[in-house]
């Protein structure tokens, strides 16, 4: 590897699986000290067993405690925090407005939006007081295809999505220059445990699951790949290194192209 990362102190919320678990997997391979936060328990022990060096926080990322308790737990550790990354999502499984029962749209909003948009805001939230501390520090947002364009989500997703994309603009005009502000938006990808809501019956639905998912997502990019979690890592890396130091506000498309249309 070539140690982009050496030096860097780094938490990584929602790191239990998928892109979460691939990022920190890069970033130690690229010199940085990281911290993971995870909902999952059995996630969690996974990481402790598989990774004994590495500080692992189990709780739940929509809620101020939990994220106040990673990064308290991160500076112990590290003397300090140099990037945060936020990979945490949940998926509507492509449900429309028309899909959704009247009375299970209310609850189904309140948990894709406190899932997928309030726990980035409450993990830069708890994360400020330290990223201000360090130089040079940054926060990596996963957004996805779906911040940008309809049809790999639902109603509900892909509003979310937008909304995640705002975060990475807002936050990045708030917060310089003292922290760079990023994202990264993969599209379809394989090896991760994304689930759908609870509030919709589909928490024990697994994207990855899909039948043909790797073909099918092969077929729809103009490169004709797959992407799985670990193609998506090293844009994660690059954004919280030094290299990007002039980059701020921005996306890496991580999509095989598919913003540009479907392959002839």
């Amino acid at each position: 590897m070539t140690g982009w990362l050496e030096g860097k102190r780094a938490l990584i919320v929602g790191a239990g699986s998928g892109i979460g678990r691939a990022v920190l997997d890069a970033f130690r391979a690229e010199g940085a000290k990281v911290a993971a936060l995870e909902r999952d328990r059995g996630k969690c022990e996974r990481l402790r067993g598989e990774l004994p060096g590495v500080p692992v926080i189990d709780g739940d990322a929509i809620t101020r405690e939990t994220n106040e308790r990673a990064v308290a737990a991160a500076v112990e550790a590290f003397g300090g925090l140099d990037t945060l990354v936020n990979c945490v999502g949940v998926f509507d499984f492509y449900r429309g407005i028309g899909d959704i029962d009247a009375g299970a749209l209310s609850p189904a909003f309140d948990e894709m939006f406190r899932t997928n948009v309030l726990s980035h805001l409450q993990s830069v939230k708890a994360a400020l007081p330290a990223l201000r501390a360090a130089s040079g520090s940054s926060i990596v947002l996963c957004e996805s295809t779906s911040s940008y364009q309809p049809g790999r989500g639902g109603a509900l997703y892909v509003s979310s999505k937008f909304a995640v994309r705002g975060l990475v603009a807002t936050l990045a005009h708030e917060l310089a220059p003292q922290i760079r502000v990023n994202g990264v938006a993969p599209g379809g990808t394989l090896n991760t445990d994304l689930r759908g809501l609870a509030s919709l019956g589909l928490d024990g639905v697994r994207l990855d699951d899909t039948p043909d998912r790797e073909r099918d997502m092969a077929a729809r990019t103009p490169l004709g790949v797959a992407l799985t979690a670990a193609d998506h890592a090293f844009s994660f890396v690059f954004l919280a290194s030094d290299r990007s130091r002039g980059i701020t506000g921005e996306t890496v498309h991580a999509d095989g192209g598919f913003g540009l249309g479907a392959p002839r």
